[in-house]
């Protein structure tokens, strides 16, 4: 699995070499992203990502360290149409979303720019459900609802996790929790990978709990950081060999391969 690493920042003021969060899967040359924290779409073009590679994007839930860049990335690949003369893959970008609202908001936003927003390809919106939201080209992306914010007035979850399984690989996107216990549908069955987010939680005491969970997790790799790791982050990697291996501090605009 290789994961394409554009933001790994939490809801703070800005911070010298750090975005809000966001992160793409690549697989077979499509480009499945995780949540739009600012800059994203830039960080990824002049990563040489393709940004007409990118066929689905999911988001966790409508703070803006998770959306800000969503309208720029949706307007960066209608842009990159008309640069290189060619539609994206299969000719759609499908955006898996908890929020209707958010979404509707910013496709106003969208629709004062040249053109009303016209785009030469299909750009299909739906709402996150509990289960299975996405299953094709040998990608599955699995959603559970979590703690972090209360339903909507009509009782639907708006901040959800998501699992993610390709080429005989699982990695675990936690999204922003009330408890790293929302993940346990998923984490009991263990993953290859786990991002895990300190935003809300600090980085040792993530480890510590899921090291007493005893829950069978590859790779740690924390995103959405924290005021822990943001003001050292050389010792919080120190404690947190101390208490298992196999754990990476994602830094933006790198490259990942679980």
């Amino acid at each position: 699995m290789k994961f394409h690493i554009f933001g790994t920042c939490a809801g703070t003021e800005p911070i010298p070499g750090r975005k809000h969060v966001s992160l793409a899967l690549e697989h077979e040359g499509r480009l499945y992203w995780f949540d739009a924290g600012e800059g994203c779409s830039r960080s990824a073009h002049l990563m040489g990502l393709d940004l007409l590679a990118v066929r689905a994007i999911f988001i966790t839930h409508p703070h803006m360290d998770h959306v800000g860049g969503l309208g720029n990335l949706l307007w960066n690949i209608r842009k990159m149409v008309w640069v290189k003369k060619a539609d994206p893959y299969d000719g759609a970008v499908d955006l898996i979303t908890p929020s209707l609202r958010s979404w509707e908001g910013l496709r106003i936003l969208l629709g004062e720019t040249e053109g009303n927003f016209r785009c030469s390809f299909q750009l299909n919106v739906t709402r996150t459900e509990t289960g299975t939201v996405w299953d094709k080209y040998g990608v599955k992306v699995e959603a559970i609802p979590n703690t972090h914010l209360p339903p909507d007035a009509d009782g639907h979850p708006v901040s959800y996790s998501y699992r993610v399984k390709c080429g005989g690989k699982t990695a675990v996107l936690s999204g922003d929790v009330g408890s790293y216990d929302d993940l346990a549908p998923f984490l009991e069955e263990g993953c290859d990978a786990l991002f895990a987010e300190t935003g809300h939680h600090d980085s040792s005491t993530v480890a510590e709990f899921l090291k007493e969970r005893g829950w069978n997790i590859g790779t740690l790799c924390y995103i959405h950081n924290g005021r822990d790791i943001l003001r050292g982050r050389d010792a919080a990697m120190e404690k947190l060999l101390a208490i298992r291996d196999r754990v990476i501090i994602c830094e933006d605009d790198t490259t990942i391969e679980i």
